[in-house]
């Protein structure tokens, strides 16, 4: 129930109260609360592992870093690079890549243009405060708020960018040429890399794009105000990705976070890399070889928001029929199917559903 006997607290109408202001979890902040509410305090279950991971976890677990240089001049650079990315979608479903063709004044004008977005006058950005999952461009706190076990703290502005590219004027003044510049980069990059799994998993390397698995991208710019109590939340609770494959800018504060070998591990922020990592259609269509895995970002205990930008890759949510299982030239006897097919429009609705509640969205599929 969402109204409890404490006659003080009611969820559901605390919940509609903070989407109301249409403030986000910033507003929380510049009003300067000192608790953080209760719709944002996790189940003690979750709260269990909260620290930072130990310090021995740094020499004993070494996060991947892929350098792409030499890939597309050098055999031998190619071969290496295609082994490393295999081991680390097989053993971490995670991994950063670096010399990547995307300039660090990119990077770093994406992520300012992020901030600008979040710290600009309130009255600014609730024109584009919404729930309306069919709208372009949303700015909103917590997609899942009304049936998540407990908000994150954090604000999202979310913007479709592929299949159809949104009009200019509809992307906010404050970050609209750096959205649109970033959108090209990273497209390319994506492509690159569902060529470099696709060697990885012993196919030819155009077959995930022939899948569309490039076809649609949806970008998170995600805002992590600093917490009062981070103990007692998260900025992102544990979840995996829903997607084919997530590529993520993240600033110099760090936070996020695997689950590796049963243990949290920090992703080292590292100076112009980009985080690469399996969602649940690839660890599907790739009939578990590569791993779809959790992680979890920290709530903010610095002094300064924290700031990223999420890129999921996907398939057009238009084309519902099409469906996606276990690739054939993947299977044998030894190697039978382990997932049924399905289209992305169910399983990104199944997702959206159930928010990030910490539960696998394969599941359901499993033969």
């Amino acid at each position: 129930m969402n109204c409890t006997i404490d006659a003080e607290y009611c969820r559901s109408s605390e919940l509609k109260a903070f989407d109301d202001t249409k403030s986000g979890v910033k507003g929380l902040v510049d009003a300067g609360i000192a608790k953080i509410p209760r719709i944002f305090h996790q189940p003690p279950n979750a709260l269990e592992n909260i620290s930072h991971a130990p310090k021995d976890t740094a020499t004993q677990f070494s996060f991947p870093i892929i350098d792409l240089q030499g890939f597309e001049n050098n055999p031998i650079s190619h071969k290496e690079i295609i082994e490393k990315v295999r081991n680390a979608s097989e053993s971490w479903g995670f991994f950063q890549v670096v010399n990547h063709g995307i300039p660090i004044n990119v990077l770093e004008e994406m992520k300012d243009g992020v901030r600008r977005f979040h710290e600009q006058d309130t009255n600014l950005k609730k024109g584009y405060y919404t729930r309306d999952t069919t709208k372009k461009v949303v700015f909103n706190s917590n997609f899942d708020l009304y049936t998540a076990p407990a908000a994150n703290w954090r604000d999202t502005l979310a913007i479709q960018m592929a299949p159809h590219l949104p009009q200019p004027e509809d992307i906010p003044a404050v970050c609209r040429d750096i959205v649109m510049e970033y959108f090209k980069e990273i497209m390319k990059l994506g492509n690159l890399l569902l060529q470099l799994l696709s060697e990885a998993l012993g196919l030819k390397p155009d077959h995930l794009k022939e899948m569309d698995c490039d076809k649609g991208l949806f970008v998170l710019c995600h805002y992590y105000p600093p917490c009062p109590e981070p103990e007692l939340t998260f900025g992102t609770s544990k979840h995996a990705d829903g997607d084919f494959l997530t590529l993520l800018l993240q600033d110099h504060i760090g936070g996020l976070q695997v689950l590796h070998q049963n243990r949290w591990i920090d992703v080292p922020p590292t100076p112009g890399a980009l985080v690469v990592n399996i969602g649940d259609l690839l660890q599907l269509v790739s009939n578990d070889k590569f791993k779809s895995i959790d992680h979890r970002v920290l709530a903010n205990r610095e002094e300064e928001a924290r700031v990223s930008v999420a890129c999921f890759f996907s398939t057009d949510l238009l084309a519902a029929s099409r469906l996606y299982g276990p690739i054939n030239e993947l299977l044998s006897e030894d190697n039978p199917p382990k997932y049924r097919g399905t289209s992305i429009k169910e399983f990104s609705e199944r997702c959206n559903a159930r928010g990030l509640d910490g539960n696998s969205s394969l599941l359901y599929l499993k033969l």
